[in-house]
């Protein structure tokens, strides 16, 4: 009786196939054991490191073409042609490690002017609204923010200026910054935000930075990374980069 009931066991773990009306059906989900070894993919955090991989790890490359694929402004992949399981393979996967900014969020002064100096460049300086930004932030007066308020077309408040003075400025709505958001080895978008500033109760004077330019960052991103690894890459004939 046990050894009955031990066949029933296994033979439940057989597929039953079955042809109805000229179609074949099994009852088992299968997955095809394929033909082809993958290897797993290497993680790196920068674009040179994926060249020098490219040029220099000959070993690790079949023969046939490789894709360079830009997924995003911060992601790129290696992929392998069509395999004989029609199937590509992952060489590498970079991400780029980037310093963090709390974009659409308000915080307060003294971590945003920080923030800001450290995570922003100062480059392209007559269309850089960096400098403002800072000495808005920086020196805004609690207080001051409800009185002057919001214009519409920039925010105004009362900054200090020396000990004892007060000056009153706007900043531009949008305004124009630069902050690190893709990989270093290519430029940094320049894009709008829009710069808010308020009185909290609890923290004092707040900062925020929204983004204001639906995105399009990315795609100037992503060409710049494109363009590079193309340039890069020019003499390995069996590479093509793709966004």
């Amino acid at each position: 009786m046990l050894k009955a009931a031990i066949e029933k066991i296994l033979s439940l773990d057989a597929p039953h196939i079955e042809e109805i009306e000229g179609r074949t059906y099994v009852d088992k989900d299968m997955t095809q054991i394929g033909k082809e070894l993958r290897a797993t993919s290497i993680t790196m955090n920068n674009l040179s490191s994926l060249v020098d991989f490219i040029k220099k790890s000959k070993a690790d490359f079949k023969t046939g073409h490789y894709i360079a694929q830009v997924v995003s402004p911060t992601e790129v992949r290696l992929f392998s042609s069509l395999d004989a399981d029609r199937q590509r393979e992952t060489l590498a996967v970079v991400k780029a490690e980037i310093p963090e900014f709390s974009f659409g969020q308000f915080i307060g002064n003294e971590e945003f002017v920080i923030g800001v100096q450290s995570k922003f460049l100062n480059e392209d300086a007559e269309a850089n609204d960096k400098p403002i930004i800072l000495q808005f932030a920086g020196n805004v007066k609690a207080g001051t923010v409800a009185e002057y308020g919001d214009t519409g077309v920039g925010q105004k408040a009362a900054i200090k200026k020396g000990v004892a003075s007060l000056q009153e400025v706007e900043v531009p709505s949008p305004c124009r910054l630069m902050p690190y958001r893709t990989f270093t080895e290519v430029a940094q978008p320049m894009s709008n935000f829009i710069f808010r500033v308020k009185d909290n109760d609890r923290y004092g004077v707040t900062c925020a930075l929204f983004e204001a330019d639906g995105g399009a960052w990315k795609n100037e991103a992503k060409a710049n990374i494109k363009a590079y690894l193309e340039k890069e890459l020019a003499d390995v004939s069996n590479i093509f980069v793709i966004s």
